[in-house]
This record gives structure tokens, sequence and C-alpha cells, in this order.
């Protein structure tokens, strides 16, 4: 795995959350416009009693899953500051902790230092050299 793969695992897994977030903003929609069909057929016994029910528990099943994947976001953003930490360079680490702990933009990260994005590609690239993976990291995981 490289530097930038092993870096770019919590972007990942934030962009993964918030499309799941997204997910039960939609669901929790769908469920407010649900509407009950009242109607003089009988119904099948076996049939769950309440489709709105099962509707909302599935939105509590995917709101935990973000609660595990928030837990995992944070261990292992913290587990990426602590290698960023290890970078020799302050400029180096500024940079790296821009990108990859705040999920800045290069534009975004060029005007707060004060750099032309050419040259703030070129400090990125040697500060992916100087960071040293853990390792027991074998495999990216998100």
């Amino acid at each position: 795995m490289t530097a930038k793969e092993y870096l770019s695992q919590a972007y990942r897994l934030d962009q993964r959350i918030a499309s799941k977030l997204e997910m039960v903003e939609s669901l929790n929609e769908l469920a407010m416009r649900c509407t009950t069909t009242i109607t003089g057929m009988p119904r099948n016994p076996s049939k769950s009693t309440s489709p709105m029910a099962d509707t909302v528990l599935k939105i509590i099943d995917l709101q935990d899953e973000i609660n595990r994947d928030l837990e995992s976001l944070v261990d292992l953003k913290r587990e990426i500051n602590l290698v960023i930490r290890e970078v020799e360079y302050n400029e180096y680490r500024t940079i790296l902790e821009k990108r990859y702990i705040s999920n800045k933009s290069w534009p975004e990260i060029a005007v707060e230092l004060g750099y032309n994005l050419r040259h703030l590609y070129r400090l990125h690239d040697a500060a992916l050299n100087k960071v040293r993976i853990p390792e027991d990291v074998t495999v990216c995981h998100y």
C-alpha cells in the first residue's frame, strides 16, 4: 500500500458515511410520504403488521451502521494523524493534515498556505515520500 492510499482511507470512509446519511435522509422523507390504504379486503395475517414499522427499523439499522462507521473514522483519523506527526518537516505535516485529516481541496490548501498549485503538488509529493506507514498495515480497509 502506498502512503497516498493509506492516508486517503479516511476520506473514502468519510464519503461512504456521507452517502449513508443521504440514504437515511431519503428513507426518512419516503417514510413520511407513506400513506395507509384502507380497503374492505381481508388481510394476510402472516404479513407484517406495519410496513411503516419495518421501514423505521431499517432506518434505525442504517443509523447504527453509520455510528459504527463514525467510530471507525475517528479511530482511523487518529491513527493517520499519528503517522503524519512523525513526518519531519512542519510544512509537510501541515499539507498532509489539511489534505488527509481536514479533507480540504488542493485550491483551498494553496490559498491558505499561499502557494501556487504546482508548488503545492511538489511539496505534497515530497511529503508523501517522508510518510512511514505502520508495518502492521497491509491492506486498505476503506
